[in-house]
């Protein structure tokens, strides 16, 4: 690994565990190894750094999200086994902790990937949520947009009580309410290409 893939990587996990606010470039430079020359031979400043590192982990977080978009099984049970998909909960989510930073919030360069990236999970959830009402999976009178935003708030909202509370039990708690919601929301009569397929089979 080259010294600035070390610096980006270093980064990317100093800003996860503490923020933008309180990771230093010394904080950086002793836990990768880099000397302080070679530090600003790659990222003139700590905002140079910053976005690089963001940029890294919102690239690590949109390939997660694809799965919704898979082939495997049905709409809903992408999207129920992308809900349940292990998680660390008590490390947050590495775009999302940005959020709570106000040094980024107050930075429109530092803002926009996050800002860009939450847009491009969005979309997919939509389209995940799209093709469970196509399927005949949820009913076809639901708002998409809205329940893929409430979607994305369970998880996001999840990982804030786990971390509040020390303790992963809300964010899965959370979790598993969401898919309870989900197949409350089922039509009545499963559609014929629906009917005899049972979710909760899939997800034990």
């Amino acid at each position: 690994m080259s010294s600035r893939e070390r610096l980006v990587e270093t980064m990317s996990e100093l800003m996860w565990e503490r923020g933008y606010a309180d990771t230093s470039p010394r904080d950086v430079r002793e836990r990768s190894g880099v000397g302080q020359g070679s530090m600003y031979h790659h990222f003139p400043t700590k905002r140079d750094l910053a976005l690089a590192a963001l940029e890294r982990n919102v690239k690590a977080l949109l390939p997660a999200t694809a799965e919704l978009d898979g082939t495997e099984g049905s709409p809903l049970a992408r999207i129920e086994a992308y809900l349940m998909r292990p998680r660390d909960a008590l490390k947050g989510c590495k775009v999302g902790r940005m959020t709570q930073d106000p040094q980024v919030r107050e930075d429109p360069a530092l803002l926009a990937p996050v800002g860009q990236a939450f847009a491009d999970v969005h979309v997919r959830w939509v389209n995940a949520v799209r093709a469970a009402m196509a399927a005949g999976e949820l009913r076809d009178d639901l708002d998409p947009e809205r329940l893929a935003h409430t979607l994305m708030a369970v998880l996001q909202g999840g990982y804030v009580l786990a971390i509040a509370q020390q303790d992963p039990g809300p964010f899965d708690d959370a979790r598993a309410g969401a898919i309870d919601l989900l197949r409350a929301a089922a039509p009545s009569s499963p559609s014929p290409a629906h009917r005899g397929t049972d979710t909760r089979k899939q997800m034990s």
